[in-house]
C-alpha cells in the first residue's frame, strides 16, 4: 500500500497539502487541471522530489528509506522521462538486463514485436505512440508490484490509447495484488480502468470517489432561474450560471429523480467532475 500522510511541497505560490492512499490491488486515477499538483504527487511519492513537510510510505515503509530491490518492485512511465532518443530498443534491452534482477527479456522482446516497435530503429525516430508503448513496457517488463504512471496516454490516437489500457489490464489480471497509480487528462481512461479518482484542484484533494459511484449517482442538474429558487439544494456541491439558468452538480442524483422529475438530469462523468468541482460555485 502507498500512504501519503499531510504531504506538503511548496514552490513560490504554489502550496500542495495533501493525503492519499492506494491499496494493493486497486488501480488509482488523480484528475485535475495543469497545474493542479498532480505530476508534483506522482514525484513526491517516488522520492523524486523532497517534501517540505509529512509523509510517504510504500508498505510502510518511507520512500526515502527504500532499498534498490525495493524501488525495482515499482514500475514507473513519466511523461517527460525516458532513454535517450539515440539509443535502439535493443540496447534497452541490455540496460534492462543489468537494472533488473526480475526482467522478463522473453515478455518484453514479444511485446515489443506485438506492438510493433523494432528492434534497429532510432527512438527518435520512433511516433509519439510508438515512444509512449516503449515507456509503458519498459514499466511492465520486470514484474512491478506498482505501476506509477503520469499521462501514460497523452496525445496519443485512440488506437494507441487502447493498446496502452489492454497492456495495462492484462498487467493487473496475472495478479490481484497488483495496483496502479496514474494521471490522465482522457476522462475515458480512467472511467474504464479506475477504481477510484482522486480530484486535485490548486494543490488540495478536494474529493475523492470510487469510479462506479461517479458515473451511477452523480449528476449535472439543469434548471432555469424560477426552479433554481425552490430547488433543495442540500445535496449540490457545485452551481454554474448558464445563459438557460443554472448547472447544479450533484451526488445524489436519485433524489432530485425522485423529487423533481421535470428538470433535465445528466448522468456526471469525470469531466463534468473537473468542471464543476473546480470552476463552479
Amino acid at each position: 500500500m502507498v500512504k501519503v500522510d499531510n504531504l506538503v511541497k511548496n514552490y513560490g505560490d504554489f502550496h500542495l497539502n495533501i493525503s492519499m492512499e492506494i491499496p494493493d490491488g486497486t488501480v488509482t486515477g488523480i484528475v485535475g487541471k495543469n497545474g493542479a499538483g498532480k505530476s508534483t504527487t506522482i514525484k513526491a511519492i517516488l522520492g523524486l522530489i523532497k517534501p517540505d513537510g509529512g509523509h510517504v510510505t510504500i508498505n510502510g515503509k518511507e520512500t526515502s528509506k527504500l532499498t534498490g530491490a525495493e524501488k525495482a518492485s515499482l514500475g514507473v512511465a513519466l511523461s517527460d522521462s525516458g532513454f535517450s532518443s539515440y539509443l535502439y530498443v535493443k540496447d534497452i534491452i541490455c540496460i534492462l538486463r543489468k537494472m533488473y534482477k526480475t526482467f522478463d527479456e522473453e515478455f518484453f522482446r514479444n511485446r515489443c514485436i506485438s506492438q510493433g516497435l523494432p528492434f534497429d530503429k532510432k527512438i527518435k525516430d520512433f511516433s509519439t505512440g510508438m515512444r509512449a508503448k516503449l515507456r509503458v513496457l519498459v514499466a511492465l517488463s520486470h514484474k512491478a508490484d506498482l505501476l506509477i504512471m503520469d499521462e501514460p496516454t497523452a496525445g496519443l490516437d485512440i488506437e494507441a490509447r487502447n493498446d496502452i489500457l489492454d497492456m495495462l489490464r492484462q498487467y493487473l489480471s496475472e495478479n490481484d495484488d497488483r495496483s496502479i497509480l496514474l494521471t490522465s487528462h482522457i476522462s475515458s481512461d480512467l472511467e474504464s480502468l479506475c477504481d477510484n479518482i482522486y480530484l486535485i484542484h490548486d494543490g488540495r484533494i478536494i474529493l475523492h470517489e470510487d469510479t462506479d459511484i461517479i458515473l451511477s449517482d452523480y449528476a449535472i442538474l439543469k434548471v432555469n432561474e424560477e426552479t433554481y429558487e425552490v430547488l433543495d439544494k442540500s445535496h449540490i456541491l457545485s452551481t454554474k450560471k448558464e445563459n438557460f439558468g443554472y448547472a447544479c452538480f450533484t451526488s445524489e442524483k436519485q433524489f432530485y429523480v425522485d423529487n423533481y422529475p421535470g428538470i433535465v438530469i445528466e448522468n456526471g462523468k469525470i469531466d463534468d467532475l473537473i468542471l464543476m468541482m473546480t470552476g463552479g460555485k
